[in-house]
């Protein structure tokens, strides 16, 4: 009976999520059903179980997850203190009169607020209120205009200060440093195949994405160039006071995260754009935000500390090293596995209650955490556009005019949900594009480390 509990716990948890049950409660709920359930059946002591006080609290005292409310912060004062509308207006400006100039426009400024904000929701409902309706207006195409919107907002889930590769980084246990320079090339490297994309449909369809008419540029020549440099440059400068910082170390991430809150509320307040109401907006969206992520966090942990008292780890692990093709199969096998879960779930329960799951295998396997990181943060990032559940599609049409069809934005984001699979696999077939980490993981020390933790907190405590 022993060996079925593990599996009859993650059959459990799949239950609770398919029912409807919040995610956080559900982790949380299954694992003290299947923790008391095992008490009754022997196979667990109580002692054993004394450890989730301490696992809490090492939770509340991660210095690491404090970077969260601070980029979420961060990101909610600039993109409501009207930053990402001067930025749009000024790059369309700029290149409204090439053939695709707007989506080019929007692609760019997805990607300037995706290293500024790292956070989705902020960067698509701002460029689909503000570039949506002046795209349908000068004849792009509907389908065109909403895939081009969604996919560079979520730009922001991939491109550092990712909150995911936060997430990732501490799932892993690795450095948040090193998960921000592994995954630039590849998200920068994303970015510039959605410009490709808009580029080969100036050639192929130029009717889809037309230049903007003469009388739709408004600023010529050196009035042009001085509002595009004057209102590009202070997000450069953020950028550099965030990442610039943390690549050089000179600061942590935190540290960073802290650093870009403070000049995100000095650059809203030069714009005179603060004031108490969206100061009191911005700090409840992040309240809520944070607690939304610990709670989750604490579910898994409860969920994570029952599953491997039952063996569950042991399992799964001999489940994928079994897999067919050693290193290759597990790596393809758990690509297909997130790019179906994403079609179900987010970013958040992918990353709490799956990653945990095959960071050992992977350790096991000889594979390097951060490039590994990276890898499932780009396919995580499908989550986000997969219909019919992707968010931000739903992000989008909470703001798209009645004239825009929910089959528009669907069948707008698949060219750039196949982007997002290429890159993928080409991640995968040129492991190089992702920095290493400075510090290779030895699969036996860390093996004998996960044993010699396991039996401080299987232990029953001394008197």
């Amino acid at each position: 009976m022993f060996e079925w509990m593990a599996p009859l716990m993650f059959v459990g948890l799949v239950l609770f999520l398919l029912i409807g049950y919040p995610v956080a409660f559900a982790l949380g709920a299954n694992g003290l059903l299947f923790g008391l359930l095992g008490m009754q059946l022997g196979y667990i002591d109580f002692a054993q179980l004394q450890a989730l006080p301490e696992r809490v609290y090492g939770i509340m005292s991660n210095a690491t997850l404090l970077a969260i409310p601070f980029f979420t912060f961060m990101g909610l004062i600039l993109e409501r203190s009207g930053l990402a509308e001067e930025l749009l207006d000024a790059m369309g400006q700029l290149f409204g009169a090439l053939r695709g100039g707007l989506a080019y426009a929007v692609v760019l400024v997805g990607a300037l607020l995706a290293a500024t904000t790292g956070v989705v929701a902020a960067t698509v409902i701002a460029m689909g209120l503000i570039s949506l309706p002046i795209m349908l207006r000068y004849g792009y195409d509907k389908r065109v205009a909403c895939g081009v919107i969604a996919a560079s907002g979520t730009l922001a889930q991939i491109i550092p200060p990712s909150l995911v590769l936060i997430i990732l980084a501490d799932q892993l246990s690795v450095s948040v440093g090193a998960m921000y320079r592994g995954a630039l090339i590849p998200s920068l490297m994303l970015a510039g195949f959605y410009l490709l994309f808009v580029f080969m449909l100036t050639l192929a369809r130029p009717g889809m994405v037309p230049a903007l008419p003469e009388a739709a540029r408004v600023l010529r020549g050196q009035a042009l160039w001085l509002k595009a440099g004057t209102t590009i440059l202070p997000p450069l400068v953020l950028i550099f006071l965030v990442l610039g910082t943390i690549f050089m170390g000179i600061a942590t991430p935190t540290e960073g995260g802290a650093m870009g809150a403070a000049g995100a509320l000095a650059l809203a307040i030069g714009k005179r754009r603060m004031s108490l109401k969206l100061l009191r907006q911005a700090m409840d969206s992040t309240a809520r935000l944070t607690s939304f992520v610990i709670f989750i966090l604490i579910g898994s942990t409860v969920f994570a500390l029952v599953f491997r008292l039952l063996e569950g780890d042991l399992w799964v692990e001999h489940l994928l090293t079994t897999l067919p093709g050693g290193e290759i199969g597990f790596l393809i096998a758990v690509n297909l596995l997130v790019f179906i879960l994403a079609f179900f779930l987010d970013f958040f329960e992918i990353a709490f209650i799956i990653v945990p799951l095959l960071a050992p295998v992977a350790v096991t396997l000889g594979i390097d955490l951060v490039w590994f990181g990276v890898l499932l943060g780009i396919n995580m990032q499908t989550s986000f556009m997969h219909p019919p559940f992707g968010f931000a599609l739903f992000y989008l049409r909470s703001v798209a005019p009645r004239t825009v069809r929910t089959s528009d934005i669907y069948w707008g984001a698949v060219p750039f949900l196949l982007i997002q699979l290429v890159m993928v696999a080409m991640v995968l077939t040129f492991p190089g594009l992702v920095g290493k980490s400075a510090e290779p993981v030895d699969a036996g020390m860390m093996e004998i480390e996960l044993d010699h933790a396991s039996d401080a907190y299987l232990r029953p405590p001394q008197e």
